[in-house]
């Protein structure tokens, strides 16, 4: 069982968060492959049962080589069906588009038939950080990224 933690980051705060939430998958005890959006090809997308994917926001969406990836994974549509997916964001402030950036993610994941799950208790939709991430943002990192590597156990058997 693995999980690919993929992420596009300029300024280093988004590659931070990727880099908390694989440490919280491996805490988890699954196996997790960190990569830059722009070192992931289509098709490795298949050898996972669990992609997280993390972006900046720019005008409250995904980075343009994110979309690409999405683009061009037209051509596995439907063999992502019932893979755990997740994501998260950095802004450069509160209201800045964070959320919405992370929707995006989750609208391609879900056009794909992937499975989502949100949180009632800490941030709703996934992770945000406002520049870079503070302590609390990378301990909510961890935690999403357990929650991931759990959801993905309890869906793939262990």
């Amino acid at each position: 069982m693995k999980i690919l933690v993929g992420f596009c980051s300029l300024s280093g705060n988004t590659k931070k968060m990727a880099e908390a939430i694989a440490r919280g998958v491996k805490d988890e005890g699954v196996t997790c492959d960190l990569k830059e959006v722009s070192q992931i090809t289509v098709d490795e997308l298949l050898n996972y049962e669990g992609l997280i994917f993390g972006s900046p926001t720019y005008y409250g969406l995904m980075t343009a080589d994110l979309k690409r990836l999405f683009d061009d994974s037209v051509k596995h549509h439907g063999k992502l069906t019932g893979k755990i997916g997740g994501a998260f964001t950095s802004s450069g402030m509160m209201g800045g588009g964070g959320e919405t950036t992370i929707l995006s993610i989750f609208e391609a994941l879900l056009i794909h038939g992937m499975i989502i799950a949100g949180d009632a208790k800490m941030q709703h939709y996934g992770p945000l950080a406002v520049g870079a991430p503070d302590n609390e943002a990378e301990k909510n990192c961890m935690k999403y990224g357990k929650k991931i590597a759990a959801l993905t156990k309890k869906i793939y058997g262990t």
